[in-house]
């Protein structure tokens, strides 16, 4: 009898202790808009400071309130005034398809920063349902079903 491989299990997933080190690993440098949100309605101190990376532009077209603007060309220059070293940062940029967050977490990392990135960015806070700022005001949109549940604060995950 002839097994067919199919392109899933071509290559063999990890053993159960690989996938769990790159799992945990993974959870050391990325966060979700969920988890974020959560945070920060949980009231008081979040233990974190969120930055926005993205240009002035960027930011008055919506950002997440409480934020941070520290664009990603500016961190070497301004981090220290905007964030203590002792306080982890969490980075975003405009969504999934931007690596702005990532280029400002590496430059956070390399002057001292304890750093994640907040994987979706701003574009997964709108579409879950989260309030945001814009230069009118706050707004907040009715959440995407292909993202977040409906009647739930969270994925469930």
């Amino acid at each position: 009898m002839t097994t067919t491989v199919n392109s899933v299990l071509r290559v063999a997933p990890a053993s159960p202790a690989e996938a769990a080190a790159h799992f945990r690993a993974s959870l050391a440098f990325h966060t979700d808009v969920s988890d974020v949100a959560a945070a920060f309605a949980a009231g008081g101190d979040p233990g974190f400071v969120l930055v926005d990376c993205r240009s002035t532009e960027a930011w008055d077209q919506g950002h997440v309130p409480g934020a941070v603007h520290l664009p990603t060309a500016l961190v070497p220059e301004r981090a220290a005034e905007l964030l203590h070293p002792s306080v982890p940062v969490v980075t975003y940029c405009w969504g999934p398809g931007c690596d702005g967050a990532a280029r400002a977490a590496l430059a956070l990392a390399e002057l001292g920063y304890r750093v994640k990135e907040m994987l979706g960015g701003f574009e997964y806070w709108v579409r879950e349902g989260f309030e945001f700022e814009t230069w009118r005001g706050r707004e907040r949109r009715a959440p995407d079903p292909l993202t977040a549940p409906v009647d739930a604060d969270d994925c469930g995950c």
